[in-house]
């Protein structure tokens, strides 16, 4: 983010001839002030406005106003400045609501002046981006969620109208489309990561998919991971203790069972890829170990309890595309392992990917996780970790 901030400087030009504006927008002077208001007083007003007007727009706007101040009437020269006079107001909203947004951090003012603008200008992209933007920037900055429903429904808007085909004249302060949809999307799914709705996943993978300092977030696959946790792989686990725990294996408890393992398997890789991308950054020291206890406990789960391969696991997984969400089994895949009677105590892995009889054993279900705070690191997690139990063995 601190990227994004650092290309608004560019953008401070556009603000500088606004910025006297918002101080005197409702300053008209007052009829009859210092004689200002006598016809050739007018005339002289005037004359300055029309010589201001090309080289300093804002002596221009305040000649403009000190002109109407003076004016009971309409006439042709009145209703020129009005026009003018609206414009000019209307082109130092849309300057100025950067500034507000993004460097001076005036998050209500800024959604304030975004709804006004957009009121104006309903196609006026930059601030509509801006505004799906802000309730993320408002979070993570200030602490601040009051801004947050409203945020989303810009964003989805944001998002609809980018994949429409519409753009904005410039994608600043962001990189390019891809960039802008990716920092959406992840605004999307981390908004959203506390209701646990199936928002979230989508939003963030789709997020991860696009080129750019986002996909290099760590934060992010543990987001994506924890949502698979508490999302998919809570309420399948749920289901398959409410139906097969306690009784014999059947087919449908076995083609349950595969899909859960089809979750676990993408929660493993966005741990794994949260991990990789942590590295031995001491920024992520905290949550790596987390994310690590997670990855362990899950790969354990699908290798009959040992860890063997998992930091070859961790080397490689950022060499590999993403995965989707999963599509749900219809129908049992083949060679899918057969259980058999766990040894007394023991905590075998379901489905361990290598043909090996296995009991169809399901972690417990985690608590819901806590969002990342920003685009670059993730909040460290205060949950306790799921650790595997043989919650729904077969009975003999």
């Amino acid at each position: 983010m601190k990227k994004i901030i650092a290309t608004l400087a560019a953008c401070a030009s556009l603000v500088i001839l606004a910025a006297p504006v918002f101080a005197q927008a409702t300053a008209a002077a007052p009829a009859g002030a210092q004689g200002a208001c006598t016809e050739e007083a007018k005339a002289a007003t005037y004359t300055d406005f029309t010589t201001l007007r090309p080289t300093d727009p804002p002596k221009a706007y305040e000649a403009a106003k000190k002109y109407l101040g003076c004016s009971q009437g309409e006439d042709q020269y009145t209703a020129y400045l009005k026009k003018w006079v609206a414009a000019y107001e209307k082109a130092a909203r849309t300057a100025r609501f950067p500034v507000v947004l993004y460097n001076d951090k005036n998050y209500a003012e800024a959604m304030s002046l975004g709804k006004q603008i957009l009121a104006e200008d309903p196609e006026n992209m930059n601030v509509l981006i801006g505004l799906g933007y802000l309730g993320y920037l408002a979070t993570v900055t200030a602490k601040n969620e009051s801004f947050n429903t409203e945020s989303l429904d810009f964003a989805r808007r944001a998002i609809k109208a980018i994949e429409s085909g519409k753009a904005p004249a410039k994608w600043d302060p962001f990189k390019s489309k891809d960039d802008t949809l990716a920092y959406l999307y992840n605004a999307l799914g981390r908004l959203t990561v506390k209701n646990n709705s199936p928002e979230t996943l989508t939003s963030l993978i789709k997020a991860a998919q696009f080129e750019g300092d986002v996909k290099k977030d760590p934060g992010i696959y543990y987001l994506i991971g924890a949502s698979y946790e508490s999302g998919p792989y809570a309420k399948m686990s749920a289901d398959y203790k409410t139906c097969c725990e306690g009784k014999d294996e059947t087919p449908e408890s076995k083609l349950a069972l595969a899909n859960i393992n089809q979750v676990v398997d993408r929660m493993i890789d966005a741990y794994a890829r949260a991990v990789a991308l942590a590295g031995n950054d001491p920024k992520f020291a905290t949550p790596k170990k987390e994310w690590l206890d997670s990855l362990a406990t899950w790969y354990k789960y699908r290798h009959n309890q040992s860890d063997a391969g998992l930091n070859e696991m961790i080397a490689a997984v950022l060499s590999k595309p993403l995965p989707p969400e999963p599509t749900p089994l219809t129908t049992l895949p083949a060679g899918a392992p057969t259980s058999t009677t766990p040894t007394s105590g023991a905590t075998n892995a379901a489905g361990s990917g290598n043909g090996a009889s296995t009991t169809a054993s399901v972690p417990t279900q985690p608590a819901t996780p806590v969002a990342a705070p920003s685009t670059t690191a993730a909040t460290k997690t205060t949950t306790a970790k799921p650790k595997p139990r043989n919650n729904h063995r077969r009975r003999n």
